[in-house]
């Protein structure tokens, strides 16, 4: 494995589609959200004093044995780029700092409420189909589905306060925010704005015939279509789902779109890119 990036951020943000453009780099191995940064926590607190024979291993030894998790894991690998995608990578900051010093990662945002819409759009889809987003517990209502997952534990809360942690930490000069308005609604200029942050030379990616097919592991999932990526990358505007009262309640938090709230040395694709294509 010659080098390491991470694919990180909000769920329902672009994360699967940019791991399918990605790929198309013959250079870079990507794909959807991975099991190492789980691999990672549980690694980790077995090697704390939880464990009583964490006597025996100094923080040497953790450091070695956790690099060792990324190289076994990516051993059969022949890509000279690797992005492992996993929504928790934003807690780990300081980690992949010390693990990996050339190491970037790459946050997709996206706006609150329609990260909402988009998993009730799922769960309406397949009526009959109880998710593993809600255990699987069929019933239910908009307000309860959006509750729960914008909550501190929950599939969208946790992870916005991971990426508002690395986003005003000391390492955000490794961090880069893609939105998914962008990335859908420009993506050669997003796809080239990615490249130059990782020091990569230019690529033509072929943004007419993504592809990537992982339609067992959501049917497993019980959610088909959790991570779909169409053929062609573009943006298909629609009516929210969700009651007003609902979508207005997370319309602000969106800080990455204030640039009062952006503190300095963080960097958002979106912005420039927008505005250098209204000019065009």
């Amino acid at each position: 494995m010659t080098s390491i990036h991470f694919i990180s951020g909000l769920p329902r943000s672009g994360s699967t589609l940019l791991a399918a453009l990605l790929r198309q780099n013959p250079r870079f191995e990507a794909g959807m959200s991975g099991p190492l940064a789980g691999l990672f926590g549980a690694l980790l607190s077995e090697m704390s004093a939880r464990n009583e024979f964490s006597v025996f291993i100094d923080d040497s030894k953790r450091q070695r044995m956790l690099h060792g998790l990324f190289d076994n894991f990516y051993a059969d690998t022949s890509a000279e780029v690797v992005f492992d995608t996993n929504r928790a990578w934003c807690t780990w900051m300081p980690a992949i700092a010390r693990l990996f010093p050339d190491a970037k990662v790459i946050a997709c945002v996206r706006d609150m409420p329609w990260i909402l819409d988009s998993i009730e759009r799922l769960i309406q889809r397949n009526v009959f189909t109880p998710s593993s987003i809600f255990n699987f517990q069929p019933g239910g209502t908009v307000y309860t589905r959006a509750n729960g997952v914008a909550a501190q534990d929950g599939m969208v809360g946790a992870p916005y306060d991971s990426l508002k942690q690395a986003c005003f930490g000391a390492h955000r000069n490794r961090l880069l925010l893609v939105q998914y308005e962008t990335l859908t609604n420009h993506p050669a200029k997003t796809m080239h704005a990615i490249y130059e942050f990782l020091g990569e030379p230019a690529f033509e990616h072929d943004f007419n015939h993504t592809d990537y097919d992982v339609r067992e592991f959501d049917e497993r999932a019980g959610t088909p279509g959790l991570h779909t990526v169409r053929s062609t990358v573009k943006a298909e505007p629609r009516d929210s789902l969700l009651p007003p009262d609902l979508f207005n309640r997370f319309i602000h938090d969106a800080f990455w779109r204030d640039p009062r709230q952006i503190p300095e040395g963080l960097r958002v694709v979106g912005r420039q890119v927008c505005a250098n294509a209204a000019g065009m």
